[in-house]
């Protein structure tokens, strides 16, 4: 059994995500201690030929929101000479910076980031556009010997960046129009239980799964059965295809080492990056609580949404975590003629946390079954945590995370004891003196 093997591979599924990076290298790996020592000697200085079979090294470094993700790629890149492309669902727009936590114009300056700032607010953008648009600048930056650094939460957009893209038919103008015409009676009446419906007896029984009022997927669930005249669940992912190949790979691994991620179009090297559950969640509350006590901050975007006749919940930026809460919130206090009161304010605020603590615990939940990803803990010291991502970049046979810096996955799992005790407790708006200055600006810029 090779070195970087734990006793007992395959026997448990914390087992098989500690060592799946490693399996699904594209080196092979073999089982005598004498051939383990011939692989090493081959890594380590490998033939011309050898060298031009082996994939580019694309780092990824996910984790929920307010765990320091982008801190954390910004170091990595200014070291390696590489380059951010934004797999941030929100950070896409330009105007929307408080509430994203956009990356500041000097942290833009010192190491370049991509997809940032591409598009406007009335615009929508998909999982599909985000594979379309961070390939590209992927093999941009690996074409100019730049390290491609790939940093977000946004689970569907990575899952679809790493295996592939579904092969799902494109739709024609004239598809795209009809399912048009066919819905927007119902959105135009609120009427989504109705369009739901429809899009079921269509075919398409899985349309009951999405979040409400969620429109452009609806549309586009639509637009595939019209086109296919199948729903999407008909067509194969490529994430799927991926993990019923290699789960079995991973098997016979244990016993010959030996697991090929050949599919896979680069050399991923995956970090997530958590912490514990509660402390996680004092970091969200924090965040929310900073992006709110600047008035030319969170709520200030979400006025101007509002401003151009955007709603909540109507396209991709108003539905984000932050501008939806604070844009339904601006727009009572537009009906009560720009007034709000303290308790108002603070009930915002606590469904503003609410959410955001709910959202990380999803991403959590996602990644935790994302087994290519190594788990590092947030709370070690920062710069261990980046000479390790730095070194393992060098050398592939230095990937596994130590233990020292691992965080197991069971520990983020949800414990009823612990968020029990919880209890969301304000570090800013402490009182109602607190927020007055906000209630001020309240009663200057909303009076509609």
């Amino acid at each position: 059994m090779c070195w970087e093997m734990r006793p007992q591979l395959g026997t448990t599924r914390r087992t098989i995500w500690r060592t799946w990076p490693v399996l699904c290298s594209h080196h092979k790996l073999s089982t005598s201690s004498h051939s383990a020592k011939k692989v090493a000697m081959a890594t380590a200085s490998p033939p011309p030929a050898e060298k031009k079979r082996n994939k580019d090294t694309v780092i990824v470094i996910s984790g929920p929101t307010g765990a320091g993700k982008s801190r954390l790629a910004l170091e990595v890149a200014r070291r390696l000479g590489g380059e951010i492309i934004s797999a941030d669902s929100v950070q896409v727009y330009r105007g929307l910076d408080v509430g994203s936590a956009k990356p500041s114009a000097a942290e833009m300056s010192a190491v370049p980031h991509h997809l940032v700032d591409i598009l406007d607010t009335t615009d929508d953008y998909s999982a599909g556009a985000f594979f379309r648009d961070a390939r590209r600048a992927t093999q941009d930056v690996l074409d100019r010997g730049r390290v491609p650094v790939v940093a977000g939460g946004t689970g569907l957009y990575l899952r679809w960046y790493i295996y592939g893209k579904p092969d799902v038919p494109q739709s024609s103008m004239d598809t795209t129009s009809a399912v048009w015409s066919e819905l927007v009676s119902f959105r135009e009446s609120g009427q989504w239980e109705e369009a739901v419906e429809l899009v079921v007896q269509a075919g398409d029984p899985k349309a009951l799964d999405l979040s409400v009022n969620n429109w452009n997927r609806l549309s586009r669930r639509l637009e595939i059965i019209r086109s296919s005249g199948s729903p999407p669940s008909a067509f194969a992912l490529p994430y799927e295809s991926f993990h019923e190949q290699h789960d079995t790979e991973l098997t016979e691994a244990s016993a010959d080492g030996n697991c090929e991620a050949g599919k896979l179009d680069y050399d991923f090297f995956c970090i997530f990056l958590a912490s514990s559950r509660v402390e996680l969640y004092r970091s969200i509350d924090l965040r929310c609580e900073e992006m709110l006590v600047d008035t030319g901050g969170l709520l200030s975007e979400a006025s101007w949404l509002l401003d151009i006749g955007l709603h909540p919940h109507i396209n991709s930026a108003t539905r984000a975590i932050g501008y939806k809460q604070a844009m339904e919130y601006l727009l009572q206090c537009r009906q009560n003629g720009g007034e709000s009161t303290p308790q108002e304010f603070l009930q915002f605020l606590a469904k503003f946390k609410s959410t955001s603590r709910n959202f990380a615990k999803r991403q959590i939940t996602w990644f935790r079954n994302e087994m290519i990803y190594q788990w590092v803990d947030a709370s070690q010291p920062f710069e261990k945590v980046v000479r390790f991502i730095c070194d393992a970049y060098h050398d592939r046979g230095a990937r596994v995370v130590p233990e020292s810096l691992e965080m197991k996955r069971e520990s983020c799992m949800h414990r009823t004891r612990d968020l029990k005790t919880y209890r969301s407790e304000n570090r800013v708006f402490r009182g109602d003196d607190d927020c007055s200055h906000i209630l001020d600006w309240i009663r200057r810029t909303q009076r509609r």
